[in-house]
């Protein structure tokens, strides 16, 4: 049911500074120009990859859900692996009919990429948050 891995979101205290970090140890160069999701409370920096790509995440303000995991983890580090699915309602029924826990209302909401996501509880995939994004067009 999931598709191919998407990207690997990591939560720090700056996604300019990450991304120079990424490309100093990594080569990782090619990297997004950092943008705003007020309504997730998140400031957003895509690093490219050849198989994938980082999604570096900053908190926007005390009341985003990055400036919690920061304050447990104060230099940052891996906050979501996400994984494509044809049609995120479907994967969203299925997740739930399997026990699965899906954060927030249940209702997907536009992620980074601009298409529909929800969340799955870390408790159902060993410690680690899943996000589950609809696949975009033309892959």
């Amino acid at each position: 049911m999931i598709g191919r891995l998407n990207h690997v979101g990591i939560a720090t205290p700056d996604v300019e500074k990450e991304a120079a970090n990424w490309a100093r140890i990594y080569g990782a160069i090619d990297a997004e120009a950092a943008f705003d999701l007020p309504e997730q409370g998140v400031r957003v920096k895509f690093v490219n990859l050849p198989n994938g790509q980082l999604e570096l995440i900053q908190p926007l303000g005390d009341n985003s859900p990055i400036t919690k995991f920061l304050a447990k983890n104060p230099a940052g580090g891996q906050h979501h692996i996400c994984f494509e699915v044809p049609d995120i309602i479907e994967a969203r029924d299925a997740m739930i009919e399997r026990g699965a826990k899906v954060l927030g209302n249940g209702e997907p909401r536009i992620g980074a990429h601009g298409v529909p996501v929800i969340f799955i509880h870390p408790a159902n995939s060993g410690g680690v948050l899943v996000e589950l994004m609809q696949e975009p067009e033309g892959h």
